[in-house]
């Protein structure tokens, strides 16, 4: 079974740039078959989707860090990471980075912005933005 630990959160002014990385650990099979994502939970607000990477590399957004934020993996080191730019104080959040299960190489935005369609969960890096 996979498990998922985040990385590189922390505290920074608008403006800045932070690099959340995603380590898995587990079969390397199965982190390849898999299609990843982040999601973030603001204070007293629902977890939503960030950006999502197919296994094909597809990468999806979320219109509020389209054109800021860039998503990508790298199966050899089983790692998925997001480049975060511009930040802004409504990007403060806990992010997490998730698998999905076993999926199809290609993979719709609908698909990995859906919550249901991840089986595992890391346990969260706190992204704090001070404007």
């Amino acid at each position: 079974q996979v498990q998922l630990v985040e990385s590189g959160g922390g505290l920074v002014q608008a403006g800045a740039s932070l690099r959340l990385s995603c380590a898995a650990s587990g079969r390397g099979r199965t982190f390849s078959e898999a299609a990843m994502g982040w999601f973030r939970q603001a204070p007293g607000k629902e977890r939503e989707f960030v950006a999502g990477i197919s296994r094909a590399s597809e990468t999806y957004y979320s219109d509020s860090v389209k054109d800021r934020f860039i998503i990508a993996r790298d199966n050899a080191k089983m790692t998925v990471s997001l480049q975060m730019n511009s930040l802004e104080s409504g990007d403060t959040a806990i992010y997490y980075c998730a698998k999905t299960r076993r999926t199809a190489f290609f993979a719709s935005y609908a698909y990995l912005s859906t919550q249901a369609s991840y089986d595992t969960w890391g346990q969260g890096t706190q992204v704090t933005v001070s404007s």
